[in-house]
């Protein structure tokens, strides 16, 4: 599938541009997939095939719904960098049917930039006053600070009492299993 071209773009902030992916975006979200640093808390990596594969629905779900995991793209420079998104969180055996989570991930060359914490606030905000959302839930495997670090400085609220053993990570990856939750109710997220 060719991904279409000009990008559908969700938001903008000072420095990002939060769009749909575009046919040049594949090798960065091949990049990101196959990382072993990006992809610490996750029990497994992707090929490119399975990049490819996973990259299309995003973006079909993106066209279907408006949700779904963005590409974001340095405006100076046009550059895609990785991905933050607003998606339906898909675990009914967890969490209501309604519920929708925010996730992202940046290829490593751009951690450390405060580019997730800015894409994150948008799209909460976003969430919130343009969607209609009344709560927003982000979860990440328990020991992963750097994701847990991102939802706290966006001011999401843990909730211990939701933490959940993911039923995805195969009993191979135990460490992996126990994800803390965190969530954000409506009204406007202050930076």
């Amino acid at each position: 599938m060719t991904l279409n071209e000009p990008p559908l773009v969700v938001l903008e902030t000072a420095r990002l541009r939060i769009r749909s992916w575009i046919e040049g975006d594949r090798d960065l979200f091949r990049e990101i997939n196959a990382d072993p640093k990006v992809m610490e808390y996750f029990a497994f990596r992707r090929s490119h095939a399975e990049s490819d594969a996973l990259l299309d629905k995003l973006n079909g779900s993106i066209r279907d719904t408006g949700l779904g995991f963005y590409a974001l793209e340095l405006k100076e420079t046009r550059e895609p960098i990785g991905f933050c998104g607003l998606s339906p969180a898909s675990m009914p055996e967890i969490f209501p049917a309604e519920t929708v989570e925010i996730g992202w991930r940046l290829a490593t060359r751009f951690w450390g930039h405060g580019y997730v914490t800015e894409a994150a606030r948008a799209l909460l905000d976003f969430a919130f006053t343009g969607k209609g959302i009344p709560a927003v839930l982000a979860f990440a495997v328990a020991d992963n600070r750097r994701s847990t670090a991102v939802m706290e400085r966006i001011g999401m609220k843990r909730c211990p009492q939701m933490d959940f053993d993911h039923p995805r990570v195969p009993d191979t990856h135990p460490h992996l299993k126990r994800h803390a939750v965190y969530a954000a109710m409506g009204g406007r997220v202050t930076p």
